[in-house]
């Protein structure tokens, strides 16, 4: 299973992806931040995502390491200007959005509580 690592913000995780070391594959999750009042992100599609992909993170490769990245709150992120939706490393157009780094693998939005392609994409090559 995946190393778990937790970041908030375009900067920690561009840190944390430097961290990691090249050979390991790398699995980044974006997300609504969560609301501290109810717990929960304020993105419904990504409250729904998440059991989905908690249950498949156990069928990742023992060497790979898993980021859930919070991409801020709801008025950050429907900023089409935000850091995220602008970095070219990512393209990202809505949350949650699976990818891994440096493969043409990406779920986005429903796509990401569908058990059979979160499967599909923490599959071993």
């Amino acid at each position: 299973m995946a190393t778990r690592k937790s970041v908030e913000g375009i900067d920690s995780l561009l840190a944390m992806i430097d961290e990691c070391k090249l050979s390991q594959d790398v699995y980044v999750l974006f997300c609504g931040g969560v609301d501290a009042a109810t717990g929960h992100s304020w993105c419904p599609d990504c409250v729904k995502a998440e059991p989905v992909i908690e249950e498949g993170l156990k069928k990742t490769p023992e060497n790979s390491i898993f980021i859930f990245c919070s991409v801020g709150g709801r008025d950050y992120w429907k900023d089409l200007n935000n850091d995220f939706r602008k970095n070219p490393q990512f393209k990202l157009t809505a949350v949650p959005t699976l990818l891994k780094l440096g493969t043409s693998k990406r779920l986005v939005e429903e796509e990401c509580a569908s058990e059979e392609l979160v499967n599909m994409l923490f599959e071993d090559d």
